[in-house]
């Protein structure tokens, strides 16, 4: 019987996506874990395995379209022993630009595919909300890779949610569970209707239109929830970086040769992350009548992108060293430069930092990023005249503001937090003991 390849969640906020490249092409032959296409989601470009063996029979969704519904069916894949003339032609859809047929009824599949909040820190990995992986006997229903990876990381089959065709286990799937923890199904919840935007006039101004990423559009839609349903509180502290900036330089040279160089941003991660577990009522998500408290520091750090803005996650950043944090934050910038981040990589964190100083910024809000419920915005660090020792002086001087959540910190808490922080950098040594 023809299977129908379906657009695949490739992580939990995936509503559409973009079929950037098929990397097969109709009369192929496949095998499970074989690469599909490259998909283009709201945050990464990511690629696609097979999960069936068979012949590519029809390709139904022309690669450059976007705006691909999740569950879309956008190949057909026959038995090597069938006869093609089994598998049901549907109407292709056309790349984006061309004319569109007549819409697909949406399966119920896409119709679950509800924006879910990030997993949390260590948390479960993306996917739909679709029924347990089946078992027949002994045999878990799980593509080779996906097989691979669990037993690399530890991780249980036997309850995972799969997103593949009949309820499979795929490499998705698995990628961001804890291990020995299945993953947890995101749960069901009914999109909310879409607003549309008001038509903006353009006063016979020149101009172009510019078509949204899928990143960009991810972006619009998710700060705009969380300024209209987050209290957000913002408390602000000048921190005097004279000290930090000395012991960096310090900590430069022994590293020399080594291949490392700490940067100022290095070293306020590590700072935060500790404030966090001696704060540890700031270290936490709000969850409606409960609260997530966490035990672990993981700090997302926001990077720049051409297409916008990712926050790669640096784990337990409270207990790496300052060369090993600097050294993972290259490798993941460089990777999301590229746009070639796993779902594991930026997705979770249980709090952020945004430094906009080197831009000269000397002082901004950030937007917390949910389920976080904080964020720190770091400014630009400049000679300002301040009292030391009861004597007028000349420091460099930085201005940090962390915004909360006051559903789940009170402004007291909040303050502790920024008087730690503000402690750790100003008294560096704390940073590498």
């Amino acid at each position: 019987m023809p299977i129908e390849l379906k657009m695949p969640a490739l992580s939990p906020t995936m509503e559409e996506g973009t079929l950037a490249r098929w990397l097969v092409k109709e009369g192929d032959s496949v095998s499970s874990g074989d690469l599909l296409a490259e998909i283009e989601t709201d945050k990464a470009t990511m690629e696609f395995e097979a999960v069936d063996e068979g012949v590519i029979a029809q390709i139904l969704v022309a690669e450059g379209t976007d705006g691909v519904k999740v569950g879309t069916v956008i190949a057909m894949i026959q038995g090597e022993d069938e006869d093609g003339s089994a598998v049901a032609h549907p109407q292709p859809l056309p790349p984006a630009g061309g004319e569109q047929s007549a819409p697909r009824p949406e399966p119920e599949v896409a119709k679950q595919a509800a924006a879910a909040p990030l997993p949390q820190a260590g948390g479960a990995g993306g996917g739909l909300p679709s029924s347990k992986a089946k078992s027949t006997g002994d045999r878990i229903k799980a593509s080779p890779l996906a097989k691979r990876i669990a037993a690399a990381k530890g991780v249980d089959l036997a309850g995972l949610t799969g997103t593949g065709p009949n309820g499979r286990i795929v490499k998705a799937d698995v990628e961001g569970a804890r291990p020995g923890v299945a993953a947890a199904a995101a749960p069901t919840a009914a999109p909310a209707a879409p607003v549309a935007p008001a038509a903006i006039p353009d006063f016979g101004i020149p101009h172009e239109v510019i078509k949204l990423s899928n990143m960009r559009k991810t972006i619009a839609r998710r700060l705009t929830e969380s300024k209209q349903q987050v209290p957000h509180i913002y408390l602000t502290v000048d921190v005097r970086l004279d000290a930090l900036l000395k012991l960096r330089g310090e900590l430069n040279a022994s590293l020399e040769g080594r291949g490392v160089k700490l940067s100022v941003n290095d070293m306020l991660i590590k700072a935060l992350a500790l404030a966090l577990i001696q704060v540890p009522k700031c270290n936490v998500s709000f969850a409606g009548d409960t609260m997530l408290q966490y035990s672990r520091a993981d700090i997302s750090v926001a990077v720049s992108v051409p297409t916008g803005l990712i926050t790669p996650i640096v784990t337990d950043a409270a207990n790496k060293s300052l060369s090993k944090i600097s050294t993972e934050i290259g490798e993941l910038a460089g990777r999301a430069k590229e746009g070639k981040l796993q779902p594991h990589e930026y997705q979770g964190g249980t709090a952020s930092i945004s430094n906009m100083g080197m831009m000269g910024i000397k002082q901004f809000e950030a937007v917390i990023n949910p389920p976080q419920a904080m964020i720190m915005a770091i400014g630009a660090g400049e000679k300002r005249p301040c009292v030391v020792d009861d004597a007028l002086a000349i420091a460099t001087v930085m201005s940090a503001t962390g915004s909360f959540d006051h559903r789940a910190i009170d402004g007291a808490d909040g303050a502790e937090l920024m008087k730690v922080f503000k402690e750790l950098v100003e008294k560096p040594l704390g940073l590498v003991a």
